[in-house]
């Protein structure tokens, strides 16, 4: 680990002074305690906050375009209105952030910890969330497209409203999901367990449901026109 280029007390001296936004971009910040701190509207594009502490602190609105959290406790943190665009939150505590509405398109939430968290209305386009734990989160309108959730636990998750055009859900578990009235045209869900979930007037057509579970799923009014139902298990075919 290399030494940051600021101290805690230094960034907080910054605040004091400023009479704008900090900026903080490309600066290395790895392994720092900067809980607690309004870094509200900072730009913090491609700084490396590996490993640092942003328990409680303040980030809403700030620009963390691709910046480096790997490790990073997030826990509290207030994340309203922020730029994660192509940000690393791989193995970050995240839990009970507050990340309605944030931009996430191509982060990488690999291994993080989003235990409580609410992603309403974010936008994941393209994002990494393989192996994900989201059981039971709100996803009311949140953008999936492309999003890679392979093997994700999404349990019980509300995803109403949801873009999950082109994403792969490839043996992710969605036992219990709500996914009512989705538009789920092309979305891969080979192996996927959809046991018990709400698929009512979905639209599947396209979708890959290779070898899916669908036992006890409430199908009524759901298309599947062109739909992959090889080895689907528990689908009576009309």
């Amino acid at each position: 680990m290399t030494e940051p280029d600021l101290t805690r007390t230094e960034i907080i001296k910054l605040i004091a002074l400023a009479t704008q936004p900090l900026n903080l971009s490309g600066v290395n910040l790895q392994g720092l305690d900067l809980s607690k701190l309004n870094l509200s509207k900072a730009d913090l594009t491609g700084a490396d906050l590996s490993g640092g502490d942003f328990n409680n602190t303040n980030l809403t609105d700030a620009n963390l375009t691709g910046a480096n959290l790997t490790g990073t406790d997030l826990r509290d943190t207030g994340l309203r209105g922020a730029d994660l665009t192509g940000a690393d939150l791989s193995g970050a505590k995240l839990y009970e952030a507050k990340l309605t509405g944030v931009n996430l398109t191509n982060a990488n939430l690999i291994g993080a910890d989003l235990s409580g968290v609410d992603l309403g209305y974010a936008n994941l386009t393209g994002t990494d969330l393989r192996e994900t734990d989201l059981s039971g989160r709100n996803l009311i309108g949140t953008i999936l497209t492309g999003a890679n959730l392979t093997g994700a636990n999404l349990i019980g998750a509300d995803l109403r409203d949801t873009g999950l055009s082109g994403a792969d859900l490839t043996g992710a578990n969605l036992s219990g999901a709500k996914l009512g009235e989705l538009n789920l045209i092309g979305t891969n869900l080979t192996g996927a367990n959809l046991t018990n979930a709400d698929l009512i007037e979905a639209n599947l057509d396209y979708a890959n449901l290779t070898n899916a579970n669908l036992s006890g799923a409430d199908l009524y009014g759901a298309y599947l026109g062109h739909a992959n139902l090889i080895g689907v298990i528990g689908y009576n075919e009309p």
